[in-house]
């Protein structure tokens, strides 16, 4: 709880806010609730404001029911905004050429004036065009991105639940090429073809092409027997069953890099925790940089992100009721 009188200072990156409890009775201070920024002064029936993303000097006076906010009005800068997500200012000026925030008004001296706004859309549009995000789907996050700075927010949070749902259909391939995998590892047949084949047999088998087998076998995914008359690769049930696996592994994302490292724990005779190892390193000192190489980890982290997403739009569009 508050005590009468408490001085809270807090600075956001660089933006300086002052917060000052007025008279008794006291609500708490409660992370998660936004207010949205203005120049005018609001009564909030509610116990709680929150102190990420205050901009402008503040002096509240908090009770049971209200919360009184005043915030001075005043102008963003470019170093302001970028100052708040540890950009440079050309990046937030390439935001603007690009349509990704909306129009910027210039002062008398040729400043760029921005507003709160300005802010919260510079911050949907990092929050949406960082790396990593699904590739297929870029067009779809710009798309985003325009229409809130556009003021279209619906269509936004319409594309937002777009590109949601796309992540959880990348998860829930992923998740069930590890089941996939699993079966293999248990021991169960996964090819029913009896025959040894050549190559180009094989890859019609499979449905891939003959380079990639070979780029398969060449990166030590697999070792394909020969036939000792010609040096010709003969493909069996065991070869089949572990391509299939492979394949599907590719399919839904994962690197070479991390299926190699799951296979190789598989031939040492470890076939537990196997969807560990498509991405967790097997030393200390393995570096994984790709995305692949961690794939059903990112996209759950992925997954979060477009949650945040969303979030962020609602926030931006009960701003612009508000006012």
């Amino acid at each position: 709880m508050l005590t009468d009188g408490l001085l809270i200072q807090s600075t956001l990156r660089g933006l300086k806010s002052t917060l000052m409890v007025g008279e008794p009775p006291y609500g708490r201070l409660n992370a998660g609730i936004k207010v949205p920024n203005s120049a005018f002064e609001s009564v909030y029936e509610n116990s709680g404001v929150l102190l990420e993303g205050l901009t402008c000097h503040t002096i509240l006076k908090i009770s049971r029911q209200q919360v009184l906010i005043y915030m001075a009005s005043r102008y963003l800068r470019t170093s302001d905004i970028a100052r708040e997500f540890g950009v440079h200012p050309n990046t937030i000026r390439l935001y603007e050429s690009w349509g990704y925030l909306p129009a910027v008004p210039r002062g008398k001296n040729g400043y760029r004036q921005y507003t709160v706004l300005h802010l919260e859309q510079a911050r949907l549009a990092i929050l949406a065009l960082q790396w990593p995000y699904l590739v297929a789907d870029k067009d779809l996050l710009v798309s985003l991105v325009k229409s809130a700075a556009s003021g279209d927010l619906g269509m936004a949070m319409e594309l937002a639940y777009q590109y949601l749902a796309h992540v959880r259909v990348e998860r829930t391939y992923a998740e069930a090429a590890i089941e996939f995998l699993e079966r293999w590892a248990a021991g169960h047949v996964m090819d029913t073809s009896r025959q040894t084949m050549h190559i180009s047999q094989a890859a019609k088998h499979l449905n891939v092409t003959v380079d990639m087998l070979r780029n398969w076998e060449r990166n030590g995914l697999i070792d394909v027997p020969r036939d000792s008359s010609n040096g010709y690769r003969l493909y069996g049930t065991t070869e089949f069953g572990r391509l299939r696996v492979i394949r599907m592994l590719v399919k839904s994302g994962y690197s070479q890099m991390a299926i190699l490292r799951m296979l190789r724990q598989f031939d040492a005779g470890k076939t537990d925790n196997l969807r560990e190892a498509l991405y967790v390193p097997m030393h200390e000192d393995e570096y994984i940089d790709a995305i692949a190489d961690r794939w059903l980890a990112s996209l759950v982290k992925l997954e979060e992100r477009a949650q945040a997403i969303i979030q962020q739009i609602g926030r931006m569009i009960e701003m612009a009721y508000s006012n």
